[in-house]
């Protein structure tokens, strides 16, 4: 078949929320969502699920057969492919074209303890089964926000916009975002990642780090995704 329109959209979770300034109060938030020492939270990840809702207007606007819907809707629940029918009303070029792969955020059921230390200035991480070491060697000052890398470059904090808009992954409250970049030619370090600390409106908390690291020349690249509460 060829590429139709099966989009697998490639987000990283720093799309999730809009980025601002930082507000008064910020260092007490930010306090209240960092993670604590062996924090128990759950290993998150990305999937793609097919979205109908689309077609279902659709069908219903045009008179098409309820039951044929009623089949591809059966066929997308269980994960398969839905074959195209001309009892739908519209033409299988139509049909393609509402199949579109909307990417969402889905617990594995995996839970793990965070590797953390903390005190009353910064809170750093190490490593863990379950976290792959994507966050070994990353720390967040409490008092400035700045994040630092274990490639030994930093990044400011950035306050995240509120989001329940319908293209967005999660329903954002609150939360802070971390854009590290740097590159080091001469030790042969470098780093581009993305850190989000977020608020869902259901309280719960999801911490991602998404990042290519450089160490020595030897180059990484990782993804964790956890949720947790406070």
């Amino acid at each position: 078949m060829k590429a139709a329109r099966f989009l697998f959209p490639v987000l990283a979770l720093a799309s999730l929320a809009v980025a601002q300034p930082l507000t008064v109060g910020w260092q007490t938030k930010l306090a209240a969502l960092l993670p604590l020492a062996a924090q128990p939270a759950v290993l998150m990840e990305r999937r793609a699920s097919l979205s109908l809702v689309d077609l279902s207007l659709r069908v219903m606007n045009v008179g098409g057969d309820p039951q044929a819907l009623n089949q591809v809707m059966a066929s997308a629940q269980r994960g398969e492919m839905p074959a195209y029918n001309e009892r739908l009303g519209i033409s299988k070029k139509e049909f393609l074209s509402y199949l579109v792969f909307q990417p969402t955020l889905a617990s594995t059921s995996r839970t793990l303890r965070l590797a953390v230390n903390r005190d009353s200035n910064r809170v750093s991480f190490g490593d863990a089964p379950g976290m792959n070491g994507i966050l070994k060697g990353v720390s967040i000052d409490l008092r400035t926000g700045e994040m630092r890398g274990p490639e030994g470059f930093t990044a400011k904090a950035t306050s995240v916009a509120p989001s329940n808009a319908a293209d967005r992954l999660l329903d954002v409250r609150s939360g802070f975002q971390w854009n590290i970049r740097g590159n080091n030619a001469g030790t042969g370090n470098g780093v581009r990642g993305v850190l989000n600390l977020l608020q869902l409106s259901s309280g719960d908390i999801i911490l991602s780090y998404t990042r290519t690291s450089m160490l020595h020349s030897v180059t990484t690249t990782g993804e964790l995704i956890v949720q947790y509460t406070r």
